[in-house]
């Protein structure tokens, strides 16, 4: 089998070279990385600056670029046509309203785009805690990477897969899922850098908010690994004939 790697942590990140070195062993794995972290990048391209590409080892390159670039560059013009992209493991969880920020998911989504099956990875950890159990997330990787060939529709598969931080004995299972949702994001932080000027940060995401069974969240917090059917199509079927009608009243 031929894997394409990537994440939006960085390939200095524990969880992609903890996984890299698992595959390695039953996969021929390109791995091509972020040269820093890039969370929250989402799908975003570099388009206005030139990439550059820097090999670390055999088959084992950081990009000064998002994880999409990465994705694009690897599968353009140093993997063989592999069989499937992983991104991750990802430090922190990827659930229900991160998908719409995440690179690790858009990593995985650009894969399917350029035409092969994808998982996003990511180990969910509490925010008091620092990420213990990367073996886990190693595990469950190796433990559906036999069974992608017969996903009923490989040429549409992306699955973003959770992973309690728990020891791989503790894991529960594994449990189908759909995305829950947060509360909003914490109010914007106003500061001051030391000359004086006025500087913001982001807020940080909420909390759980739709977090009841079936969700994510909920398989997770009861020590399933998470695994929900994504796409990138964006179109609302149920609103198409509704907003047919608002448009003709529109002319």
């Amino acid at each position: 089998m031929n894997i394409l790697l990537s994440n939006d942590d960085g390939f200095l990140a524990p969880g992609i070279n903890q996984l890299r070195e698992a595959l390695m062993k039953v996969a021929d794995v390109t791995t091509v990385a972020p040269s820093q972290d890039c969370s929250g990048a989402s799908n975003s391209l570099t388009l206005r600056n030139p990439l550059r590409l820097t090999q670390h080892a055999e088959k084992f390159y950081s990009v000064n670029g998002t994880p999409t670039d990465c994705v694009h560059l690897g599968l353009g013009l140093y993997a063989k046509e592999p069989d499937m992209v992983i991104s991750g493991i990802n430090a922190g969880a990827n659930m229900g309203d991160d998908l719409l920020y995440s690179g690790t998911a858009a990593a995985a989504m650009e894969g399917r785009f350029l035409g092969f099956p994808a998982l996003a990875v990511s180990l969910a950890f509490p925010r008091h805690k620092l990420p213990e159990h990367y073996a886990t997330a190693v595990q469950a990787v190796l433990h559906l990477l036999p069974h992608v060939q017969d996903y009923p529709d490989k040429g549409s598969m992306i699955l973003n897969v959770n992973v309690p931080d728990i020891p791989w004995e503790q894991v529960r299972g594994f449990k189908v899922t759909r995305l829950g949702n947060r509360h909003r994001f914490s109010p914007v932080v106003r500061g001051e850098d030391p000359r004086g000027n006025e500087i913001f940060w982001i807020g940080r995401a909420g909390e759980a908010a739709d977090a009841g069974e079936g969700t994510d969240f909920h398989a997770v917090s009861a020590g399933y690994v998470s695994v929900t059917p994504v796409h990138a199509d964006l179109t609302r079927y149920r609103a198409l004939e509704e907003t047919r009608q608002w448009l003709e009243h529109c002319q």
